[in-house]
């Protein structure tokens, strides 16, 4: 069977991490893409998470060297997966907005947010 691609929008924050966690590895999915704001993106995720990963679990090397997007590259993040998992944290608007560019991208998102 055929992994789905997909990315994790907000990938450098406690609840993105989680995502990793539980999305590294298993027979469903594969992480083609982790997603974050301008102060993270074109960093290599250990860099962007440098002294910042939260989880017991240490971070997978495979995830440590992919290198981080930015939200606003819509269309390329659209063009590496088949859907994303939104785990941002900003306002309930901000959310909204990021998640409709997306959406209106045709890229299915999966939010974490109310």
């Amino acid at each position: 069977m055929e992994k789905l691609k997909v990315g994790i929008i907000g990938a450098t924050g406690m609840v993105g991490q989680r995502f990793i966690t539980l999305l590294y590895n298993p027979p469903y999915f594969e992480i083609a893409a982790l997603v974050a704001g301008p102060r993270s993106a074109g960093k290599k995720y250990a860099e962007a998470v440098d002294g910042r990963w939260k989880m017991k679990t240490p971070c997978p090397d495979e995830i440590l060297n992919m290198q981080v997007i930015s939200s606003d590259e819509v269309e390329l993040v659209g063009s590496m997966v088949d859907f994303v998992f939104c785990a941002v944290s900003m306002s309930k608007d901000e959310t909204k907005a990021l998640e409709e560019r997306y959406a209106k991208a045709e890229i299915p998102v999966v939010s974490n947010n109310s």
